[in-house]
């Protein structure tokens, strides 16, 4: 069973914030950096997401090539640093599609070698088996329906789910059994509204919507999109609260033109070295013998 050390935040408490009608601040971090900047502005939530194929490792409209080596180094850097948020492991594509068995051995590596609070994996169906095998060990998972990007190509893409009555039913069915299988929350992904609403309202635990309107209790972003550190085209429901990338553009902008004209570094960021002993090096250096 999964112990949270104190001042962690801890799951009762996410179900308690559903309760009471406060909503739940999740956000994505890949580094100790990004992990201390969620941290002090009060996130409650941090994924380690396998968007990090994405946005960290360069690869280009998927999520699928992250391995689970690489997910366990992102979510340790993460673990160290975020003391009070939930810190939860995204597990990669194949780490648990195989078996149960195989899902298990992966979701105690997220907790056992890179201190993870919780795993995340996708879908229903399947998934069921391998969410019931997780937490009968002791081990929180958060469920994720609607879209689900490792499955993205037989989705037809990354487009909304849930579109039609009888997919937005099946969209709840998923949902009402991830809980039932022991979820103790469930990502709602580019869904309707009011699909994720009905959602909300059917489950006992916590909702986390990313794309799937303001009725769910809590939302999650990725950590470059919100800070406008992504170039290119950006799904509708990403709001940018900055733009990085152009700040961080012009600054080495500006380091690189003080570097070719000289003036970097000047005086102010040089080392001094005391005028005798100066002195007494210059003198050393021209008195020493030729080779």
């Amino acid at each position: 069973m999964s112990v949270f050390p104190p001042g962690k935040l801890a799951l009762p408490e996410l179900w308690a914030m559903k309760r009471r009608g406060e909503k739940i601040v999740m956000v994505t971090a890949y580094d100790a950096p990004g992990a201390r900047f969620a941290e002090d502005a009060g996130v409650d939530v941090i994924l380690v997401g396998d968007t990090a194929a994405m946005v960290v490792l360069g690869h280009e409209g998927t999520t699928v090539p992250v391995t689970m080596d690489e997910m366990l180094f992102l979510t340790r850097t993460v673990a160290r640093a975020a003391r009070r948020p939930v810190v939860i492991g995204d597990m990669p594509f194949g780490s648990y599609q195989v078996s149960d068995e195989d899902a298990l051995r992966n979701a105690i590596r997220f907790v056992k070698e890179a201190g993870a609070d919780a795993v995340k994996l996708e879908g229903a169906g399947p998934s069921l088996s391998r969410v019931r095998a997780i937490v009968e060990a002791g081990i929180p998972v958060m469920g994720h329906v609607g879209l689900t990007p490792q499955s993205a190509t037989m989705l037809g893409g990354f487009k909304t789910q849930g579109k039609t009555a009888d997919a937005a039913q099946a969209l709840v069915a998923g949902a009402v059994a991830l809980e039932e299988a022991g979820c103790f929350s469930v990502v709602l992904e580019a869904i309707p509204s009011p699909v994720a609403a009905e959602v909300t309202n059917r489950l006992s635990v916590p909702t986390i919507g990313i794309g799937a309107g303001p009725d769910c209790d809590g939302q999650v972003l990725v950590y470059h999109d919100l800070l406008g550190l992504t170039e290119g085209h950006l799904p509708r429901f990403v709001k940018r609260y900055a733009n990085l990338s152009r700040e961080i553009r012009d600054a080495i902008e500006a380091y690189a033109a003080d570097v070719r004209t000289g003036t970097f570094p000047d005086e102010e960021h040089s080392y001094a070295m005391d005028e005798e002993e100066r002195e007494r090096f210059e003198l050393a250096e021209k008195v020493q013998p030729d080779e």
